[in-house]
């Protein structure tokens, strides 16, 4: 991203959220709490298939020292998460994805593989792939503070113009918001990684590092509709972004 461009995406926003700074050492998460009643966001749970992919103690113990490696801490448990990671796959079908997150693949020189908690496919399917409880390697800097969903696609406006899809990706989202108390600011795109506050990265290589999908002019009309759906929900949507500059 150039320095322009995301001068323009901060404009009258604040550099850094209040008590967060985006290095390393930045402090553990507040301790998220459900934004409603534990019957109330039980009514807002979509469909959802569980299909989960292979996640053996030796994937885990690699999830550990991955996170030992990138966040100076082993740990392959995802504990309060404050942020939700929209992806999509740049392919054509759910079982691609799912084969890919299986195969525990080396990725970057690096064990585990990539993953994420959901795929959502071109019909509107929810398939949940690993516990929530699980630390996926989906984004960078952000594995061991994030759920993330990807969509079956190959462009963000290609899910956005899919009723199906973004009905239940809306309805996905906005039950995991109301679950872990998640602020619907911290809802991004894995284009919008290194501009979060929840950022972190401890290999200089890899501090500037982050994906094409899900730019910011696509995240901004996603959260535009999810905020509608949480007010109509009553999930309370939370302050406005409060973006951080990454200086890459």
């Amino acid at each position: 991203m150039t320095r322009r461009r995301l001068a323009a995406i901060l404009a009258g926003a604040a550099l850094v959220a209040p008590g967060w700074a985006a290095t390393a050492a930045s402090p553990a998460p507040p301790r998220a709490a459900p934004l409603l009643s534990r019957a109330d966001v039980a009514a807002l749970r979509p469909p959802i298939v569980w299909d989960p992919i292979p996640f053996s103690d030796r994937r885990r113990a690699q999830m550990g020292a991955y996170s030992r490696r990138h966040y100076g801490t082993w740990g392959w448990r995802l504990e309060r998460p404050p942020v939700i990671v929209e992806h999509f796959t740049d392919g054509d079908s759910y079982r691609g994805a799912w084969a890919t997150f299986a195969s525990n693949a080396v990725h970057l020189g690096e064990k585990p593989g990539t993953c994420a908690h959901f795929v959502i496919d071109t019909d509107g399917t929810i398939y949940q792939l690993v516990d929530l409880r699980t630390r996926c390697r989906h984004a960078i800097g952000l594995n061991d503070r994030s759920i993330g969903i990807e969509h079956v696609g190959r462009s963000a406006q290609g899910i956005l113009d899919n009723a199906a899809m973004m009905a239940s990706s809306l309805r996905l989202t906005l039950w995991l918001r109301a679950s872990f108390g998640i602020q619907n600011r911290n809802v991004i795109g894995h284009a919008e990684s290194l501009m979060s506050p929840f950022h972190h990265e401890r290999y200089a290589s890899w501090r500037c590092q982050t994906h094409a999908d899900w730019r910011h002019p696509s995240m901004e009309i996603y959260r535009a509709r999810l905020r509608v759906r949480s007010r109509a929900a009553g999930v309370p949507v939370g302050p406005p972004p409060a973006w951080v500059n990454p200086a890459c």
